[in-house]
């Protein structure tokens, strides 16, 4: 019993997705169904363009919840991720403590009278007004929680994983001069990564794991539907099949998902029925991103069309 209803909960995680756009493979909903049911993030990993962030976008969609967003990049702090302080707004304040300066010390006599009542408007300038929030504490200050997308999380410094630790085991921070905030509602969190550098074991530890690489031939067919409707099921299956001969070469840079979808729509765009040697190679460099993965392609594009018929025929 216990198995179908989760076998019903993950479908119900593959119809959702799927209505946003997103066809999610069985692993895909499982791992977004286990993240739901025990609150652990998602780190999501596999080659750039094979729909990691859409799926923080889908998420969101499908559950009606706001999407924040923080992009990492190398020198990535606790300034431009978590919070900074409002200086200029502080300073302001600071401008009208000292025209009020009288009022404030209320006729002390003393040095040690007076440093005691401006003691006690001190933590007035750490206050939560005065702190300008960036994507993480966002995140948890969201009401109704929200779908947190941490992408490209390799591309930032190993130093900025510690940042994370605390959010991504507690969904709180601790900020010195406020002390620790927690998460009115906890955010659902997806970490990407592209794999150019390999993650700590701590942040690791903290995260469900994800792996989305070149999806299979019908599920690939199923996405390029999904986002190309206007194409038919013939040239559909021979330029899925066509993608997939061009995979088994070896390129600097072989043609994602993302990729798949702009092709197709180029395809329909120049009213393309079927594939030819012709439209192949005028349109070969929105597949390849890289002269050379051209130069390496073309001379096999007769072949990999042959084969790709072949395969629509009998497959």
């Amino acid at each position: 019993m216990a198995d179908q209803k989760a076998s019903t909960s993950i479908e119900a995680v593959e119809s959702g997705l799927a209505a946003q756009g997103y066809i999610a493979s069985r692993q895909i909903a499982t791992a977004v169904y286990l993240s739901q049911q025990i609150e652990k993030p998602i780190l999501v990993e596999g080659p750039a363009g094979v729909g990691k962030t859409e799926l923080a976008k889908a998420i969101a969609a499908w559950r009606g919840m706001k999407m924040i967003r923080l992009q990492c990049y190398e020198g990535l702090d606790e300034a431009k991720a978590l919070y900074e302080w409002k200086y200029a707004k502080q300073l302001l304040y600071t401008q009208i403590l000292k025209d009020k300066l009288g009022e404030v010390l209320g006729g002390a006599q003393t040095l040690h009278a007076a440093l005691d009542q401006l003691h006690d408007f001190g933590d007035v300038f750490f206050a939560k007004e005065f702190v300008e929030p960036r994507p993480l504490l966002q995140a948890l200050e969201q009401p109704g929680g929200c779908v947190l997308l941490i992408d490209e999380i390799d591309k930032s410094d190993a130093e900025f994983e510690s940042l994370l630790l605390e959010i991504l085991s507690d969904f709180q921070v601790t900020i010195p001069e406020l002390g620790t905030v927690s998460a009115i509602t906890p955010p659902t969190v997806i970490l990407t990564s592209n794999s150019e550098r390999d993650l700590g074991d701590a942040l690791k530890r903290r995260c469900l794991h994800l792996h989305i690489g070149f999806p299979e031939q019908r599920l690939e067919e199923r996405i390029v539907e999904s986002r190309v409707p206007g194409i038919s099921q013939t040239l559909r299956r021979q330029m899925v099949g066509f993608i997939h001969e061009i995979r088994s070469l070896d390129l600097k840079k072989l043609p994602s998902v993302s990729e798949t979808i702009d092709w197709a729509r180029v395809l329909v765009l120049l009213q393309a029925s079927e594939l030819d040697t012709e439209i192949v190679q005028d349109t070969l460099n929105v597949l390849l991103k890289y002269e050379a993965d051209i130069e390496a392609a073309t001379p096999q594009v007769t072949t990999f069309i042959a084969k790709a018929a072949r395969s629509n025929v009998f497959g």
